[in-house]
């Protein structure tokens, strides 16, 4: 199994706070017929969680207040989905809570460089940030560059030069120069006259605001005119993010607010909600210490993930970052039901480059919601076994990968084992997981071949007028019925393949 492997870092944000409000929505929706006292028990649970991780005590009333008024239950329909509409409105409100009211500085490509400074106090994440900005706009296609211009923490330029070895991102900086204004000047000038269309400056923090850490960013700011000021917080500061932030923004033009360390700490809700307060937009958060754990921040999809509610257009994008385009060759054996150990392991190698486990079910409507509490954020256990299939297919000849009907006998297995390093139990285990994937294709194929799905390249009526009844009927019952619940019933799920199907065809979610 070739390609990055999973990290073992918790990578789902916030996952204290989110599993508490998708546990209270879980059991109202155990409700046959949720009633008014149902839903003030449901939103106490979410104002106590919401208080637990620091978020301010009026916005929590607001929001419960706001809930309350937007669902009057007993006007609502009998055939009315009540669980899902509160869910909506909490939704709706955390989303607005989130809500920053400007939008962040646009970076533009081909018209110059930009340049992109950081700011912030010693501690929080600064100059590892840079290296995961200028990363993930390498991934992208931008020429990409950083300038150390912090001269006040020792080793500092050590580090980002180290981080930018790793992510193959030129750097520039200095041993000998002490006046961090020459060095991030001479950086800027040297990578502006290179053509780089991003240049990401990382500069001094304290421990403390202090004059001088001000005075000196003002200085910088004259020389290297950058295009946006990002502003680095560490996400375990809960409340105090607020002050912080309008502190900094009082003396730069901060555009841009990126939060650090959002992997273990239920304080984060505070400093989310905090920074959204001082009107400057959160434009990326931190997830982990790994260089690509950092993802866009869009409160809609943030909101709907730490609900429960899934992120298909999150899940889209990161599938297409991870390259798992169209496979032409595979999608036509999937069609005719053929589906090998070869196709399972290029399946594990596109989920090893989508990131950490727990992060992609996540974004998968109804299934991070049905996770036993406190099992989010522990993605590492799956990781593991997904590597270790992945060494033990390596172990496999090519007869024993392509060809599905392979007598797979006790010495043979022993031999896989043998040559993978790993537990004769393990191959069997992954051997049932193969068996398991291979019927479900076969269904689909057979599915297909009636000319009811239109291929899995393009599954053009899925989910529209054109799906018939037979067709609906088999999908439920292939599904667990919980997760179904989950998912709002059939007619939700159709909605949810809507979107992943965007303009004109549904991905390949199997290659």
């Amino acid at each position: 199994m070739t390609g990055p492997r999973p990290s073992d870092a918790a990578a789902m944000v916030l996952n204290e706070l989110g599993g508490k409000i998708s546990a209270a929505i879980r059991r109202m929706s155990n409700n046959t017929v949720p009633d008014e006292t149902v839903l003030k028990q449901m939103l106490s649970e979410i104002a106590r969680a919401l208080l637990e991780a620091d978020v301010n005590v009026r916005a929590v009333q607001q929001l419960r207040g706001n809930v309350l008024s937007a669902v009057d239950i007993s006007s609502l329909g009998a055939g009315v989905n009540k669980v899902k509409l509160i869910q909506k409105a909490v939704f709706d409100e955390l989303c607005r809570m989130l809500d920053a009211g400007h939008k962040a500085v646009p970076l533009k490509r081909g018209h110059g460089s930009n340049v992109v400074m950081f700011v912030g106090l010693q501690g929080n994440g600064k100059t590892t940030t840079c290296a995961k900005y200028a990363y993930h706009y390498s991934r992208k296609g931008w020429k990409t560059c950083l300038v150390c211009a912090d001269t006040f923490r020792a080793g500092a330029f050590d580090q980002l030069k180290q981080n930018a070895t790793k992510a193959k991102i030129p750097f520039y900086g200095s041993y000998t120069e002490t006046d961090p204004v020459a060095i991030a000047t001479a950086g800027v000038e040297r990578f502006r006259a290179e053509g780089y269309d991003l240049i990401v400056v990382d500069t001094s923090g304290r421990h403390k605001q202090e004059v001088a850490l001000f005075e000196e960013m003002e200085q910088m700011t004259s020389a290297v005119k950058p295009t946006d000021i990002v502003f680095v917080m560490d996400s375990s500061i809960g409340q105090a993010a607020h002050d912080q932030a309008a502190a900094f923004r009082s003396r730069v033009d901060v555009g841009s607010v990126i939060i650090t360390k959002l992997d273990g700490h239920a304080k984060g809700g505070g400093a989310l909600s905090a920074v959204a307060a001082t009107r400057s937009p959160i434009t990326f958060i931190g997830t982990g210490e790994h260089i690509d754990e950092f993802e866009p921040f869009v409160a809609e999809r943030f909101v709907g993930r730490l609900l429960g509610m899934g992120d298909v257009s999150g899940l889209m994008t990161t599938m297409k970052d991870a390259g798992l385009a169209n496979n032409a060759d595979m999608v036509k054996r999937l069609t005719g039901g053929v589906f090998t150990l070869r196709d399972m392991n290029e399946q594990f190698e596109g989920i090893a480059r989508m990131g950490p486990l727990d992060k992609v079910m996540g974004m998968i409507p109804g299934l991070s919601s049905m996770l036993p509490e406190g099992a989010v954020g522990n993605g590492s256990e799956g990781a593991k076994r997904i590597q270790a299939f992945g060494y033990i297919m390596d172990a496999m000849t090519d007869e024993e990968l392509d060809n599905p009907k392979v007598v797979w006998c006790t010495s043979r297995i022993r031999r896989v084992a043998r040559g993978s390093g790993r537990h004769v139990a393990e191959v069997e285990a992954l051997l049932v997981e193969y068996r398991r994937f291979a019927k479900m294709v076969q269904s689909v194929g057979s599915m297909s071949k009636k000319g009811g799905m239109g291929g899995l390249g393009g599954m053009g009526g899925m989910g529209g007028p054109h799906m018939t009844r037979d067709m609906q009927a088999k999908m439920q019952q292939a599904m667990d019925p919980a997760m179904l619940r989950q998912m709002g019933g059939a007619g939700n799920m159709q909605e949810m393949l809507k979107k992943m199907m965007g303009s004109g065809g549904m991905p390949n979610l199997l290659g």
